[in-house]
């Protein structure tokens, strides 16, 4: 296989109803990475795989809603496996708000913009974007494929910061076009035109508000993408 995406969450800020916050799962067939971990989503990884199957978590920034199941994860390894070590890859400061900075059930690795690193079989490629604390997007290639997340981002930075060959971006549509410049986030609008300058392959919008209506925001993406775009729902699942 190449390399496939499943989303365990992708409410914007907090959950909408029944959803889950930011959370997605990444497989090539050799390698499982759970890629931010948002309230909700460690109950939806458990749909798809079992506890021994994960590799390691990568983490976009330290607000919550994109690392607070990161707790129960914590609980898991520690004490129902028992397990020292797990990998957690995040941003320098987000270790210290966890609740046991120091537990033995993790082994943390900082990472920053302008890092790469190998993740089992895939490469991740981070890049600091336009959007309060220390936030990083990040592209994944592997199984010959690439994936780029924007993570949460103001107009500030593009899609283009995470190079060429994007054949998936994986973007952040927070808010409504009226509301544009407000906050460090963007519109679907917004995201059509950063993966369009991007030259990426296809585009899934992400994180929105539960006020912001999908079908609306996949037209206005569209618009600007210049190609028909997807939103992200829970459980679907994308082959990179």
């Amino acid at each position: 296989m190449g390399l496939e995406l499943t989303v365990l969450g992708c409410s914007g800020s907090y959950p909408g109803p029944g959803g889950a916050c930011s959370g997605y799962l990444l497989h090539d067939g050799a390698t499982r990475v759970w890629v931010d971990a948002g309230s909700g989503t460690l109950a939806n990884l458990q749909r798809h795989i079992g506890f021994d199957d994960l590799d390691a978590i990568v983490l976009s920034h330290e607000h919550p809603d994109h690392w607070s199941d990161l707790e129960g994860w914590h609980i898991v390894w520690r004490y129902r496996l028992k397990r020292t070590g797990f990998p957690v890859y995040a941003p320098a400061g987000l270790r210290a708000r966890t609740y046991e900075p120091d537990t033995p059930a993790f082994t943390w690795h900082d990472v920053a913009g302008g890092d790469t690193v190998s993740v089992g079989t895939m490469a991740f490629t981070f890049s600091r974007t336009d959007h309060g604390p220390e936030t990083l997007a990040m592209r994944v290639d592997a199984g010959g494929r690439s994936l780029g997340y924007s993570a949460d981002t103001g107009p500030g930075w593009s899609m283009e910061a995470l190079g060429a060959g994007l054949d998936l971006a994986l973007c952040e549509a927070t808010m409504p076009t009226e509301e544009e410049h407000t906050l460090d986030h963007l519109s679907a609008r917004q995201a059509g035109s950063s993966a369009r300058a991007a030259g990426a392959g296809r585009l899934v919008l992400t994180h929105l508000w539960s006020s912001v209506d999908p079908q609306a925001a996949r037209l206005s993406g569209s618009g600007t993408f210049g190609a028909p775009v997807d939103v992200a729902s829970v459980g679907a699942r994308y082959e990179v």
